[in-house]
């Protein structure tokens, strides 16, 4: 993972510790052999309602904004809120709720690539 996408990664993370989301892991995407990943990293966490859901996305879009410059090419899944997806080209960012995050297991997909959790003690 370049600089770059450490960076944007690390702005996402404090904006989802900010919102009090859970189960914060990153995964390092970069790093997987053949290189056949849609981007370099991806950033996962969990709410336990629709309004933390969006909260949590409202934050993560202030902070890398206000801090990097970044806006999402893309957000999908607002109109439900129960897993929304941000695009910022090298990194997406998946806000769940706990149901739909233990439905899909998205870290199990990508089991391969390594992965840091974070407990919001920085």
């Amino acid at each position: 993972m370049n600089d770059k996408t450490k960076q944007l990664v690390g702005i996402i993370v404090r904006a989802m510790e900010d919102k009090k989301a859970e189960r914060i892991v990153s995964l390092d995407l970069s790093a997987l052999e053949g290189g056949g990943a849609v981007c370099d990293a991806f950033v996962i966490c969990q709410a336990e309602s629709t309004t933390q859901v969006g909260a949590i996305v409202d934050g993560v879009e202030e902070a890398t904004l206000r801090e990097s410059g970044e806006r999402p090419w893309r957000v999908q899944g607002t109109d439900n809120a129960l897993w929304v997806a941000m695009d910022y080209g090298d990194v997406m960012v998946h806000v769940f709720q706990a149901e739909m995050r233990d439905f899909y297991r998205l870290e199990e997909l990508w089991g391969d690539a390594p992965a840091t959790e974070y407990t919001g003690e920085r």
